[in-house]
């Protein structure tokens, strides 16, 4: 193990937890339902009423803002890189 890494045990997250994540693009038609689908089949007992979106102040971009349960570290992990491999998506956060 080297000097970075985080086991489970070290981590200050106990899972499950509430875990807020960010995804800027583009704004245009098919963003929202491209990401949606992504978190959507990680995380399928998500409600809408735990999902915002927002525009920037010059329409350009778009944010939403996906507040999951979180399983465990792996499920973050595995999440997120799917969204940064998703057409569209500038940044997550």
């Amino acid at each position: 193990m080297s000097p970075g890494d985080v086991t489970a045990d070290d981590s200050p997250l106990k899972f499950p937890t509430d875990y807020p994540i960010k995804v800027v693009g583009r704004t245009e038609r098919s963003f929202r339902s491209r990401i949606d689908a992504v978190v959507f089949a990680h995380t399928p007992d998500l409600t809408n009423d735990r999902v915002s979106e927002r525009a920037s102040g010059a329409g350009n971009f778009t944010s939403i803002t996906y507040t999951i349960v979180a399983r465990d570290r792996d499920h973050v992990t595995t999440l997120v890189t799917a969204l940064v491999a998703t057409e569209g998506v500038l940044m997550v956060i």
